[in-house]
């Protein structure tokens, strides 16, 4: 239990902060690609003052696996704005942060209260090696990931991804969730899969004339909210450029991509 490994004296000076999915942004997905938009959902101040003791024990949710939260940090709540609380992270277990995953049944509406009705209840589920930068590789044939998810890897450089899709050429497909609409295209070259879904990350669109006209915002909302990634095939490196292509056309007749998709030719 939680209890057995971390002692925490005065249960009463802190505040349980859930943090969940808000409908835009994943907390895990927000914690790990920047620690400064992190720091931005705790410094949330809803119409009650809800952060209403000196400290934050903060949690977010662990969607790959039910029922499991990671540590987000102990938070001082320095000032309470009048739109916003001023916070800094303290020491304060801080060998624990994005390491620490806990397991808690949790399903009231309530993302901030008290730290005393669900300290005892909280199973320690595991202490990973390094703090989370993105889950785990789970093989080529198994991709299905969102933009979120993506943007995490990239800009973490996960090396079991980094390895996996830098080795190889293949097909892959965007899907957009909101409007059901899906973007065939091909990846060749150095670094293969990797370069070419690094791109996305960094521009949304990756050059594509389609997918350029939804994302008009540069922070990536649209991208963020809405793309999902996976790899309808790959073939080694030194497969010739020609054949990839030549796979990618088929993929766009057999998915319909040019009639009724993000395709332009």
């Amino acid at each position: 239990m939680l209890r057995d490994i971390w002692k925490i004296e005065n249960l009463s000076d802190f505040k349980l902060h859930f943090a969940r999915d808000n409908g835009e942004n994943h907390p895990l997905d927000v914690w790990t690609r920047n620690s400064d938009e992190w720091r931005n959902w705790q410094e949330y101040r809803p119409a009650k003052n809800e952060f209403n003791r000196p400290y934050v024990f903060s949690l977010m949710r662990f969607y790959h696996e039910p029922d499991i939260w990671l540590f987000g940090g102990i938070w001082k709540i320095k000032d309470r704005l009048p739109d916003r609380y001023d916070v800094e992270m303290t020491d304060d277990g801080i060998s624990f942060l994005g390491r620490l995953k806990l397991k808690l049944r949790y399903a009231d509406r309530g993302a901030r209260v008290r730290f005393e009705k669900h300290y005892d209840a909280f199973e320690v589920q595991e202490i990973l090696r390094e703090p989370f930068s993105g889950q785990v590789f789970p093989g080529f044939d198994s991709i299905d990931i969102s933009f979120e998810e993506l943007e995490v890897l990239v800009r973490n450089a996960r090396p079991d991804w980094l390895a996996a899709l830098a080795s190889v050429k293949g097909v892959y497909m965007i899907s957009d969730v909101e409007t059901g609409k899906r973007y065939i295209g091909s990846a060749y070259g150095m670094q293969g899969i990797w370069s070419r879904w690094t791109n996305y990350v960094e521009t949304g669109h990756g050059g594509n004339v389609e997918l350029r006209n939804l994302v008009d915002d540069p922070t990536l909302p649209y991208c963020r909210k809405a793309f999902r990634f996976t790899l309808l095939e790959y073939r080694p490196a030194a497969t010739p450029d020609e054949l990839v292509i030549g796979r990618e056309a088929f993929w766009k007749n057999v998915l319909l991509s040019r009639q009724h998709g993000l395709n332009r030719n």
